[in-house]
């Protein structure tokens, strides 16, 4: 077993699930028990673990494909160590390097990956997990003293470059397996990566990044947001995705890219109208984030294990759940901890989804194992 290459979604997809699933609970209880316990998850702590402790554990699952555990082990163990002493004790300094270090050597591994495409096209994930990894860095060393920006202003952009890397790289997942579909059925697709599209929302969404960051650009962002949202919902409608009603994988896959359409609208809403920004980040955090993070790890799970799609039931189980928890955080407003009942309902959705999704997982890499093992005998 040590010799031989795990896929490393593996190990990375049901961590990250579980991880999802217990830290935002337990960021409501630091809170509203009053213990303020674990530490880890204080004001922006549950923000910091869901982007790159949860977002990075599954580009690390989707990204890096079969590794022998001489590179797999020490990363993952990498991860998990980050994830403990940042939760127990954030003001050690260990505990604030660790984030970054995985993050570095994530890139490290990944990065160079995509650089070796041959398309110009198939280059740009690279840059795009970089930067994202190379934001663990500037938490890191905010923390520490830089003077600009503070942690929060910079957990808005990394959610706002979490919008772009999912817009990039769900648009690569779902065109070529609607235009696979529709093969099947004789109904020709002629815009499926939609390239102009895309080139857009590669020059627009990175320059409203930059702009959340100041307080006078905060309005020019708002506006690329809107802007970005219309045409993640052209590029949406251009799928013909209503003749694929019968693929109920691909159709939740849709939901959670409209969910980045709807995130990217009402935060660019709430930036025009000088509006609080934390309930409009959860949209794309919770809807668009959730949605599509569960739809890819329960799709490739399947795949790989079972050689088909999911069953209809688990992914219009996960999408009701999502729906449900980023509307009631949504409706929580910014000041969610005057609102308990909200945080819990929206909390105890997504965890419900994960929870769920972790054990499906662990069930399937069972299966998987189970079925190596028949073949080799």
């Amino acid at each position: 077993m040590a010799g031989k290459p795990l896929h490393a979604f593996w190990l990375f997809f049901p961590a990250a699930a579980f991880w999802a699933a217990l830290v935002v609970p337990l960021s409501l209880f630091a809170v509203l028990s009053g213990t303020g316990w674990p530490p880890g998850l204080i004001g922006a702590g549950h923000g910091h673990e869901l982007v790159f402790g949860f977002a990075l554990a599954l580009i690390a699952g989707y990204t890096l494909g079969p590794q022998p555990w001489r590179i797999l082990g020490p990363l993952f163990g990498l991860w998990l160590a980050a994830r403990v002493s940042w939760l127990l004790a954030p003001d050690w300094l260990v505990s604030q390097l660790l984030s970054p270090a995985f993050a570095l050597l994530l890139a490290r591994y990944v990065v160079p990956r995509f650089q070796a495409a041959k398309k110009w096209r198939n280059k740009v994930a690279g840059p795009l997990i970089l930067v994202l990894c190379l934001m663990a860095l500037v938490y890191f060393l905010v923390r520490a003293g830089l003077p600009f920006p503070d942690t929060r202003v910079l957990l808005h952009t990394a959610i706002i470059g979490l919008l772009l890397l999912m817009t990039f790289m769900g648009g690569r997942i779902i065109a070529p397996a609607v235009a696979g579909t529709l093969e099947k059925k004789g109904i020709p697709l002629e815009a499926r990566v939609q390239p102009l599209i895309e080139g857009w929302l590669l020059a627009i969404l990175p320059l409203a990044m930059v702009c959340i960051l100041f307080t006078a650009t905060e309005i020019l962002a708002g506006l690329l947001l809107l802007a970005a949202s219309l045409l993640i919902i052209v590029r949406v409608a251009r799928w013909k995705l209503w003749h694929c009603t019968d693929r109920p994988d691909l159709l939740v896959l849709a939901i959670g890219y409209l969910w980045l359409a709807a995130g990217a609208a009402v935060t660019g809403v709430h930036l025009v109208a000088g509006h609080a920004l934390l309930p409009a980040l959860h949209v794309i955090a919770v809807g668009a984030l959730g949605t599509l993070s569960c739809s890819v790890m329960l799709r490739l799970a399947w795949q790989r294990a079972c050689r088909r799609f999911p069953p209809a039931w688990q992914v219009l189980v996960i999408a009701v759940l999502i729906a449900l928890a980023s509307v009631g955080r949504y409706l929580a407003g910014p000041l969610p901890f005057s609102q308990p009942a909200l945080l819990w309902l929206a909390a105890g959705a997504w965890s419900l989804a994960y929870l769920g999704l972790f054990a499906q997982l662990l069930h399937l890499y069972s299966a998987f194992t189970k079925k190596g093992k028949a073949n080799n005998g």
